[in-house]
């Protein structure tokens, strides 16, 4: 008799129980740049319809919707700025009524985010203050951006407190504190007319003279670095999201002046990992007792965060630790 769970077969990705994956791939989700002859270079990020996927799994109230939006597009921009296998990912953690948020992508580009929301103390706040700051919404706390690439690798993450008003000073506040890199940040996410759209224009400036004319001084660089964070500083929300503005053509209308050539773009996609499979061996990994007060009309039920769907497992077949 086979020691395999009943509730492991059929195998995840075949399970009949869980609703198809959305297909949803964004080609030119994020598209590098940079600008020849100066110490700049970037990323820009549209998610596309994509956003409107991952971002209406959850009923969230509109204001923690725009910060999931927000923080999935920027990990994206700045994983597709590193070099590993594995996932980068953004935590927030606060003692506001957003008490954590979450987003992270893997370096296939697998894209996903949640909110955990009280939402008695978010409406509250909503109340007192409709236009409150993502600083209100997460509260005190701190924010990490992590590298983990397997169990056989160390993590790499990088910790700072809560600070600034939106999510892109809190970032900004990480590159200022932890990486001492000259970065500027605009983020967006909005309801449109195609459903929400989330977007990202990070730049950062290049460090020493590598890529840049060498006989440019100090000063000149700086100048030039100056000059690009006051032009993407121009970009508005609406040409962030707006689907029919082809990336190059938004990045010429931006920084033209300056010259600007856009890199090899990559692709994001919907990327929920979940599994049935997974969610079963941790099952294995309680007690009894706890199984037993997990149980409601002899069904364990395990939903995921990210993508809210519901496993159900029969109490029956599982056994739990020994």
């Amino acid at each position: 008799m086979s020691d395999t769970p009943a509730f492991l077969d059929p195998p995840a990705f075949l399970d009949p129980g869980r609703p198809a994956v959305p297909d949803i791939v964004v080609p030119r989700g994020v598209v590098p740049f940079f600008l020849p002859q100066r110490p700049v270079r970037g990323r820009l990020v549209r998610l596309g319809k994509l956003a409107d996927a991952l971002l209406t799994r959850h009923d969230n109230h509109p204001a923690v919707t725009r910060l999931v939006g927000e923080a999935m597009a920027l990990v994206a921009a700045l994983a597709t700025a590193l070099k590993f296998r594995g996932s980068f990912s953004l935590q927030a953690k606060g003692d506001g009524p957003v008490t954590m948020l979450l987003a992270d992508c893997t370096d296939a580009g697998a894209l996903r985010g949640y909110a955990r929301v009280d939402t008695e103390r978010l409406t509250e706040l909503l109340a007192r203050d409709p236009a409150a700051a993502a600083s209100a919404i997460l509260g005190r706390g701190y924010l990490a951006f992590t590298v983990d690439q397997g169990p056989d690798t160390d993590r790499h993450q990088g910790i700072v407190t809560i600070t600034g008003d939106t999510l892109a000073d809190m970032a900004l506040h990480y590159f200022d504190t932890s990486e001492q890199l000259a970065t500027s940040i605009r983020l967006a996410c909005a309801h449109t007319p195609a459903g929400w759209r989330a977007s990202a224009l990070v730049i950062e400036k290049i460090a020493g003279a590598g890529g840049i004319d060498p006989e440019m001084d100090a000063a000149e660089q700086t100048e030039h670095w100056r000059t690009a964070g006051m032009l993407a500083g121009t970009v508005t929300d609406a040409e962030l999201l707006d689907d029919a503005l082809e990336p190059e053509a938004l990045l010429f209308r931006l920084f033209h002046t300056e010259g600007v050539a856009a890199d090899l773009a990559r692709a994001l996609a919907y990327g929920c990992r979940c599994s049935r499979q997974r969610l079963a061996g941790l099952l294995e990994t309680f007690t009894t007792e706890d199984l037993d007060h997990m149980t409601v009309d002899d069904d364990i039920v395990m939903t995921c965060e990210f993508c809210n769907h519901d496993f159900r497992f029969p109490r029956a077949d599982v056994r739990g630790a020994q």
